[in-house]
């Protein structure tokens, strides 16, 4: 693939990206307010344009307000742990919760952000856990997604010492990917 192929593509991907939530939102309330005036606009006296806006932040503000409760965050518990154990659906919420950054649990997909050292700098990569080694030593698995698709990727057995931990949140790491690229980190980050 050519370098302009990349960009273009990079670009693409990362605004839509940008754009989803947004769009999502704005498709959310534009079928809300069509389907309120299809089914009873005609029939009622009061509804006015907007109504469905209003009754969109409306439904946000009882949710919010719903899991902000003590109540209302042990019904909430409850139907995450019910979603994640559906057999086909738990495992892409499970997955939409990690990108997100919601899913801050034990059994949480990636565990850890690290640096790889490749050629003359880093990768970014994910940890999904340890196995051990050809050597019988445990070596840490690490999933090094590509850009700007990272669902693709390769996935690496490596001894400890050969990863650098990182602050970063999995989802952090991910938005980055998507969004700019696979950019190196600085060489030497981490070494010591």
């Amino acid at each position: 693939m050519s370098r302009a192929a990349r960009h273009v593509t990079r670009c693409l991907v990362g605004g839509i990206v940008a754009l989803l939530p947004i769009g999502g939102a704005v498709l959310g309330i534009w079928y809300l307010e069509a389907t309120l005036a299809e089914s009873w606009k005609d029939d009622v006296d009061w509804y006015f344009p907007g109504l469905g806006l209003l009754l969109a932040l409306s439904v946000i503000y009882l949710v919010g307000l719903v899991v902000t409760t003590f109540v209302g965050r042990w019904l909430w518990r409850a139907v995450d742990a019910m979603l994640e154990r559906l057999p086909l659906v738990g495992s892409l919420y499970q997955s939409l919760k990690e990108v997100l950054g919601y899913d801050s649990g034990r059994d949480r997909f990636f565990t850890a952000v690290v640096a790889v050292r490749v050629d003359d700098g880093f990768e970014v990569g994910l940890v999904t856990g340890t196995a051990p080694g050809p050597d019988g030593d445990e070596h840490t698995v690490v999933f090094v997604p590509s850009s700007p698709n990272p669902t693709n990727g390769r996935l690496l057995l490596l001894p400890p010492d050969k990863v650098v931990e990182l602050d970063l949140r999995a989802a952090d790491a991910l938005r980055g990917l998507v969004s700019m690229g696979k950019t190196p980190l600085a060489p030497g980050h981490g070494d010591g």
